[in-house]
C-alpha cells in the first residue's frame, strides 16, 4: 500500500510536464498505469493531447479511459515519455523490463526529447542489478544466447551472471508482444552498466536488453506525503 501510494505521488507529480499539443509516449507497468489514469483525468478536464504506447496493454488502458493512442509512426518525434523503472541509479542509468515491454519502452523513450521516469522510492539503488537484468531474446538456439549473456556479464564484473528463462504461471516461455522471449540476468551487482550494455548488444540473438543509459532527464520519486524531482 505504501509503494502504490508513492507511485500514484510520483504519478501525479510528471503531470506538471504535459502541456496541451504535447505528443506523449506513455510507457508500461504499474507506475505508469497510474500516469495513465492521471492523465485521463486531465484530458476529460480539456487537457489535449496525442500518445501513444509502448505495450498492448498500456494501449488497451488508455483507450478505455478515452485518450487518444495512436502509432509511434504516425509522430515525427515524441515531446515527451514518461515510464517507470525497476531500479534507478545515482546517474539516472535504469534497469526495466520488469513487464516484459522493455524493447518498445526503449524504442519509444529513443524518440522522444525527453523521457521523465516515475517511481517509489524503493526503486533507488546506489549500484544496478539486485533487480535481475531482463533481456530480450529470439527463441531460435536459446541455449546458446543463455550462455553468452551469462558470459557477458562476468566479464562486466557482475557478481553473478545466471541467466534464466522467464515463464508464465502455466510453464509456458513468456512472449513479449513482439513474439520474443525474455531472459532474466541475476547479477546482483553492476559495477559496469555501460560495459555490460555494450556486450549484451554485440550477441547475435540478442534483440535488446533492460539497461537504459542516458535516456531519462528527470526521475520524480514517490515518497510518503509527496514526491520529488530529480534532474540531470
Amino acid at each position: 500500500m505504501k509503494a502504490d501510494a508513492q507511485k500514484k505521488y510520483a504519478a501525479v507529480k510528471a503531470l506538471e510536464f504535459i502541456s496541451d499539443g504535447m505528443a506523449v509516449g506513455l510507457g508500461t507497468g504499474s507506475t505508469a498505469e497510474h500516469f495513465v489514469q492521471a492523465l485521463a483525468v486531465r484530458v476529460k478536464a480539456g487537457l489535449k493531447v496525442e500518445t501513444t504506447a509502448t505495450s498492448r496493454r498500456t494501449a488497451e488502458l488508455a483507450r478505455s479511459l478515452g485518450l487518444l493512442v495512436k502509432e509511434l509512426d504516425a509522430f515525427s518525434r515524441l515531446n515527451i515519455t514518461v515510464d517507470g523503472a525497476d531500479e534507478v541509479d545515482t546517474h539516472f542509468r535504469l534497469i526495466k523490463g520488469g513487464g516484459g515491454a522493455l524493447l518498445r519502452e526503449k524504442i519509444v523513450a529513443a524518440a522522444s526529447d525527453e523521457m521523465i521516469v516515475i517511481v517509489d522510492e524503493s526503486k533507488l539503488v546506489d549500484t544496478l542489478g539486485r533487480f535481475a537484468l531482463p533481456v530480450e531474446v529470439v527463441p531460435f538456439g536459446l541455449s546458446h544466447t543463455l550462455r553468452k549473456i551469462e558470459g557477458a556479464a562476468l566479464a562486466a564484473g557482475c557478481a553473478a551472471h545466471e541467466a534464466r528463462l522467464r515463464l508464465e504461471d502455466s510453464g509456458k516461455p513468456f512472449q513479449s508482444d513482439e513474439g520474443h522471449f525474455i531472459v532474466d540476468c541475476a547479477c546482483n551487482a553492476i559495477p559496469r552498466p555501460e560495459e555490460l550494455a555494450q556486450n549484451l548488444s554485440t550477441i547475435a540473438g540478442v534483440v535488446d536488453h533492460g539497461l537504459f543509459i542516458a535516456l531519462a532527464s528527470k526521475v520524480i520519486v514517490g515518497r510518503t506525503n509527496g514526491a520529488d524531482i530529480l534532474a540531470r
